[in-house]
């Protein structure tokens, strides 16, 4: 069975990597701004589903697959450092803007929105290192029951994100306008985004567990 310790670890994990910007809050944000809290919550289901494919594939062993296969894994890390360091020069550079700057968007039907929330937590890079070399840190072999350890840990991870990514489709709108009366604080926001991603990028990539 887990720890108590272990559930603690990696809910204070998620609870840092959710509230950090990334690609699934700018896309959620994006589309409850655009098409209304309904749409933002059909793509955060899509996101849902991401999180339980990332799990199913952790707890059938791809950490011990990337750990047989070292340079697997180096590709991998070194590619998710490279895309947050890409959000982050986007955030920074001059004109960037902000996750929750309005964005007009052409509508998607429901379909593509459910799609699209899977496909952007697929390819989003903080959720693969997560699964691949954060969440197997809280693992003990000693308690036996790898597998359910992992999908117990992988829940509570879940349950963290989805919450907050919640809260942020049904506050996005309001957010927005109230950073959008307030350009400094828009722009403290975004740059406190680029910071952010920049320094896990470069966590990421000098980690060498």
């Amino acid at each position: 069975m887990v720890g108590w310790h272990a559930i603690v670890g990696i809910v204070i994990v998620a609870l840092g990597l959710v509230v950090t910007p990334g690609p699934n809050m700018i896309y959620l944000v994006s589309r409850s701004i655009t098409q209304g809290r309904g749409a933002g919550l059909l793509s955060l289901a899509g996101v849902a589903l991401g999180f339980l494919v990332y799990l199913v594939l952790a707890a059938v062993g791809l950490a011990t697959v990337l750990t047989l296969v070292p340079m697997l894994y180096l590709t991998i890390k070194i590619a998710g450092a490279a895309y947050l360091l890409y959000l982050a020069w986007r955030a920074l550079r001059p004109g960037g803007e902000s996750a929750f700057a309005p964005k007009q968007l052409p509508a998607d039907p429901p379909r593509r929105l459910f799609v699209m929330g899977a496909v952007t937590n697929l390819l989003n890079p903080k959720i693969a290192v997560l699964y691949v070399s954060l969440l197997p840190q809280f693992v003990d072999p000693h308690r036996g029951h790898i597998a359910q350890q992992t999908l117990i840990l992988g829940l509570c991870q879940i349950t963290v994100a989805l919450t907050v990514n919640c809260m942020i489709v049904l506050s996005a709108s309001k957010i927005s306008r109230f950073l959008g009366n307030r350009p400094a604080w828009l722009r403290a926001q975004r740059y406190l985004m680029g910071t952010v991603l920049a320094g896990l990028a470069v966590r990421i990539a000098t980690d060498s567990r």
